[in-house]
């Protein structure tokens, strides 16, 4: 299976996008301004859309996807999401103010988008992804996912500031099992100079991320590869994160040099 890194950064600024991937040619798992990096024929070859969470930085380019292709699609994009991040949606985003109500555009009875609500546990399986929806702890209510094709499992934290033994548990119980997983992404979007700030916004620093990689087991059985870096703090964050590393036996890629991974 194929994960294409449209873009993994905590904000924006040249050469930096915020969080989207596209998993095969069928699935985007959340919408940042990444989503800008496709070309209007892979927007239309997007169906389904599973979101994390509320924030800005992971919606963004969704009213925008909907805006380039949403005509040319013969069916109505699904966007799968917890309740209350459907609610967010629709109350601040396709509300006729700050973007047109596209899940009443242009009839109630086919929009251009069909919103559908999903919970931690649930697996779905679309044009050959399999896709479970995995706990996170974040400053609003959120998800992490793990998705998979032929191969090994994809896990991607999502934004979090750690604290949930149920998602480790369930990391390790795939690990476990066949195929196991191949990659895992997990946010640290602060440096531990601002510690008391990834805390008060529900992120990891690199002292939270060690505290949350001590829980994996077994260790050093697949790369973890590092998201949401704030643009100017990625350099001390990676440094921090080396100096962290000898701790633990495990393999810590920078996901901002990466296209696509193959899981």
């Amino acid at each position: 299976m194929k994960v294409r890194v449209l873009g993994c950064s905590g904000s924006i600024a040249r050469g930096c996008r915020t969080t989207a991937f596209l998993v095969g040619e069928h699935v985007l798992v959340d919408a940042g301004t990444g989503v800008g990096e496709l070309t209007a024929q892979e927007m239309r070859a997007i169906t389904h859309v599973f979101l994390t969470h509320s924030h800005l930085d992971h919606i963004a380019a969704l009213p925008l996807l909907l805006d380039t292709v949403g005509t040319q699609r013969a069916r109505p994009l699904q966007v799968f999401a917890l309740p209350q991040t459907l609610d967010a949606l629709r109350q601040h985003v396709f509300n006729n103010v700050i973007w047109p109500d596209f899940t009443r555009i242009p009839h109630p009875g086919a929009p251009l988008v069909q919103l559908q609500p999903l919970g931690v546990g649930d697996v779905f399986v679309v044009a050959g992804v399999t896709l479970e929806v995995l706990p996170a702890r974040h400053s609003v209510p959120a998800t992490g996912y793990a998705a998979r094709g032929d191969g090994a499992w994809w896990v991607f934290s999502g934004d979090t500031q750690g604290h949930e033994p149920a998602f480790w548990q369930r990391v390790n119980a795939l690990q476990a099992g066949a195929p196991g997983v191949g990659a895992l992404v997990i946010e640290t979007a602060f440096s531990n100079q601002e510690e008391a700030l990834a805390r008060r916004s529900g992120h990891l620093s690199p002292a939270g991320l060690a505290r949350e990689l001590a829980q994996l087991q077994p260790k050093g059985k697949f790369p973890i590869y590092l998201s949401h870096f704030k643009p100017s703090e990625g350099a001390t964050i990676l440094a921090e994160v080396r100096a962290l590393e000898n701790g633990f036996d495990l393999q810590i890629v920078d996901l901002q040099t990466v296209d696509t991974l193959d899981v």
